[in-house]
């Protein structure tokens, strides 16, 4: 099956929106660009970055699509059927199935991962595709209110992500910010399942703590800011103790998105967050999910998971 639209020698100069009539999977794209003379960027289903900052005439990437498009806990609704694709500037655009070597990389979070539907909220979750080449497929299968525990207790969380897995896919786990009242020991056997049922499919599991809120006392974080619960429980410090005594890759994006704060400071540190729009210190902006999402590409490229061939140079 191959499907394409856009008219031959003809560049559209706004924003278009293409829609294809597929069902759930990944897909390969290829779009033409026309003589246009800004970066290209093309979005993708729930405002999923795919291209960004291009100066390719002919940009490819590989797109998962779901049902619902978005958050996969329902929240923000169910979206619109099949792929949609937003591209300035294209002459052509190409849509095949993707082959089964597709390597895939799943996503399991909270809204701070999430593909948010509306906008000014934004997940690092949907900033990550820019980052990867036709090949690998971002996988989301976040929930805005989700802990550890109600991530394993949904159906169509982890009853519908981990069926799914195989070998060679690689799943980042981030949770903590709706683990309020979840005590230590809980919180440890939460990840241990999730991390024993990633295993027995053969994919690999990297456990990834927290981003940091946007809490001050002064001009550092305070407990709520790094992620310490009401029972007093340091989350990002279990899941780095749960990584160690399982032998699990981890990514500390507390402490990464930690320095990048405390080092823009109170005021500044707003940018990243919705603070001005919606007085949200925990959920980010489209510019802090994008400088999130590199923290996170940079320290998965280093762990050596996803092929080399993949990866893209972002800007």
């Amino acid at each position: 099956m191959m499907l394409t639209a856009g008219v031959a020698g003809l560049a559209l100069l706004m924003p278009t929106t293409y829609t294809y009539d597929v069902p759930p999977g990944d897909y390969d794209v290829k779009v033409v660009l026309g003589n246009i003379q800004e970066p290209a960027e093309v979005l993708a289903e729930a405002r999923r970055l795919m291209v960004s900052n291009s100066s390719d005439h002919v940009l490819r990437f590989t797109v998962n699509v779901r049902d619902p498009e978005g958050q996969q806990n329902g929240f923000g609704g169910p979206g619109t059927p099949g792929l949609q694709l937003t591209a300035t500037g294209a002459e052509r655009i190409t849509v095949t199935p993707a082959s089964r070597r597709t390597q895939r990389l799943f996503l399991a979070g909270d809204s701070t991962v999430t593909d948010q539907e509306t906008a000014p909220y934004t997940g690092w979750g949907q900033r990550l595709p820019r980052h990867f080449r036709q090949g690998l497929s971002v996988v989301n299968h976040s929930g805005s209110g989700e802990s550890s525990g109600s991530f394993l207790e949904k159906p169509e969380l982890w009853g519908a992500m981990r069926p799914q897995l195989r070998p060679g896919d690689v799943v980042l786990v981030q949770f903590g910010h709706n683990d309020k009242q979840t005590t230590a020991e809980q919180f440890r056997a939460n990840l241990i399942e999730i991390v024993s049922g990633i295993r027995t499919t053969g994919a690999t599991p990297v456990l990834v703590t927290p981003i940091v809120r946007r809490w001050f006392t002064g001009t550092k974080l305070n407990s709520t800011g790094l992620i310490v619960n009401g029972l007093g429980v340091d989350l990002p410090a279990e899941m780095r103790a749960v990584a160690a005594s399982e032998c699990t890759q981890l990514i500390d994006l507390t402490a990464r998105t930690q320095a990048v704060v405390e080092g823009l400071g109170p005021e500044e540190a707003e940018a990243l967050y919705l603070t001005r729009e919606k007085r949200d210190d925990t959920d980010t902006s489209e510019y802090g999910a994008t400088v999130f999402s590199d923290l996170v590409a940079t320290d998965l490229r280093g762990l050596g998971l996803v092929t080399n061939r993949y990866w893209r140079s972002t800007a």
